[in-house]
């Protein structure tokens, strides 16, 4: 099961598509090479990717909780805000599919803490505004 594609759909990510009539780039050749010979004019445009306000949608789905979630600390409290798994077995293949290193893997706690820094920062990488305080 692909779990971070799981968060980045719960926390109201559209799904990255290509756009109609294009291509994948040939094997071998270099994005750059093909459009070396392009005129400006022609080049296609990359449409900005949309902001997804992360904090403002988790702290909305903790104070609508009966639990006191924090979400900002804890990788249990933020899968379980988003309705995913939060069990120790969903966070292993989480991890997993996220490359946690092996030493982590065998200390859950080591785990968890990488695996939240890890959540956010690609949720930032992806297009959230995930706060640097968050990201340290």
């Amino acid at each position: 099961m692909a779990f971070f594609k799981d968060i980045l759909t719960k926390l109201g990510f559209k799904p990255k598509t290509a756009a109609p009539g294009t291509t994948a780039a040939p094997v071998g050749k270099k994005i750059g090479d093909l459009l070396g010979n392009l005129t400006a004019a022609a080049k296609p445009s990359v449409a900005p990717m949309d902001m997804v306000d992360v904090v403002a949608k988790l702290d909305g789905l903790a104070k609508a909780n009966p639990q006191k979630l924090d979400w900002k600390v804890s990788i249990v409290d933020l899968l379980k805000l988003l309705g995913i798994d939060s069990s120790l077995t969903s966070r292993k293949e989480l991890a997993k599919e996220l490359g946690c290193p092996a030493d982590l893997m065998a200390d859950s706690a080591k785990m968890n803490t990488w695996l939240h820094k890890t959540v956010l920062a690609r949720i930032a990488q992806n297009g959230g505004n995930v706060p640097a305080n968050l990201l340290d």
